[in-house]
């Protein structure tokens, strides 16, 4: 029987990455495909041991409901560590949640949303769903260009979505003037920032940049996350909202799930209310530090000419372009067939993609693996560009 559903349900994709990670289950298969962190990075024993606490000190509490806003000492927690008011901090099931209930609240069908280019892929899933005109603001090297942010661009603009931080999927970050002038260019526009940072802690050297939040915490949506320095499995993420958006935000995570679980939230607070975050995310960049190096290197060895990269300050992606003409999505039907996997780049466009770029996640593949897969890439993309290349004619 075929049953009717909503406009807004036929309109659904799936992601492109999660299509591609059903491939990589295969153990034969390298991938470079799917932004997960890196198991050796969890903080199992931590968790083990604030697992066993809050059985003992509240078994009760940490099953029971709980506030839609979150378990109070963890959004003190966030509170303190991003020096807001905690009456201003949501905490949500994974910053996932945070962008769909930012579009929920933001978005009717045909408003303006102005996003990177390329930007993040589940974000333009989150937002599409509530069917705006996305405007894509000019990049480049560097990452977003303030000057680009006319009257003209961002009239009627609902928000600016940005990842200033090792973006995804570029691993580029905003310089420190790109961020004041993208800062004081929105309080001209009077141009709300939602400022997406799962990657601020992942800097190779540990060099910080200041937020957009921190710049103008009247104009700017900031979201956080604890995947990338705890654990996904926990589903953590928490926004930080000036007060009249706050309360709307709210009132929409009633009608989703009415909180996050109180058992995670409690988990994480008890792993790491004594501090252990100043010591943990350490190792995680030093881990992550080291595994960028080896893709680099092994890029720099085994890539053809006319391939190019960036070098990531941190985070957990590189991203390559191709000579212009070559197609990744064609080419990576066959590194699957080669047992190699990446994430094609059109994807991350919301519209005008660039066919000849891709995504390469690194921080979970061991060395050995990333030369294996590299070797791979390179005879394929060695292999696309003679095939694209004019052939001389025979005298």
């Amino acid at each position: 029987m075929k049953w009717a559903i909503s406009r807004r349900a036929q309109q659904l994709t799936s992601s492109a990455i999660r299509e591609i990670l059903k491939v990589t289950e295969r153990p034969e298969v390298i991938s470079f495909a799917g932004g997960l962190p890196s198991p050796a990075s969890f903080p199992v024993a931590a968790m083990e041991a604030a697992v066993a606490r809050v059985f003992a000190d509240n078994p009760q509490g940490a099953l029971q409901y709980a506030a839609t806003e979150g378990y109070l000492p963890l959004r003190e927690f966030v509170a303190k560590r991003y020096n807001v008011g905690v009456e201003r901090v949501l905490i949500t099931t994974g910053s996932q949640q945070a962008l769909d209930l930012i579009a929920k609240v933001m978005i009717d069908p045909g408003s303006p949303v102005l996003v990177e280019t390329p930007s993040y892929l589940g974000a333009l899933q989150a937002f599409s769903l509530f069917e705006p005109e996305f405007v894509s603001v000019p990049t480049d090297e560097r990452g977003l260009i303030p000057e680009a942010l006319t009257p003209e661009l961002t009239a009627g603009a609902r928000f600016l979505y940005a990842l200033p931080n090792f973006q995804n999927p570029t691993g580029c970050r905003l310089p420190l003037e790109r961020r004041q002038a993208l800062v004081q260019r929105a309080k001209d526009l009077n141009l709300l920032l939602v400022e997406d940072d799962p990657y601020g802690e992942l800097s190779y050297t540990g060099n910080t940049l200041p937020t957009l939040l921190s710049m103008n915490p009247d104009g700017v949506i900031y979201m956080g996350s604890f995947s990338k320095i705890l654990a996904p499995g926990m589903r953590l993420g928490f926004v930080i909202a000036p007060p009249d958006l706050h309360f709307k935000l709210c009132q929409a995570k009633q009608a989703s799930d009415l909180h996050t679980p109180t058992f995670t939230q409690r988990i994480a607070y008890e792993t790491i209310k004594d501090g252990l975050l100043d010591t943990h995310i350490p190792t995680i960049r030093e881990l992550y530090g080291k595994q960028c190096a080896y893709m680099l290197d092994a890029l720099k060895r085994h890539m053809p000419e006319g391939v190019t990269w960036n070098v990531p300050e941190g985070g957990m992606f590189i991203w390559v372009e191709l000579p212009e003409g070559l197609n990744s999505m064609t080419i990576l039907e066959e590194a699957v067939r080669r047992n190699v996997a990446y994430v094609p780049g059109a994807p991350f466009y919301a519209g005008n993609p660039r066919m000849n770029t891709l995504r390469l996640a690194f921080v979970t593949v061991p060395p050995e693996r990333i030369e294996q897969g590299m070797t791979v890439l390179g005879e394929l993309f060695r292999e696309a560009i003679a095939k694209a290349s004019p052939q001389p004619h025979a005298a």
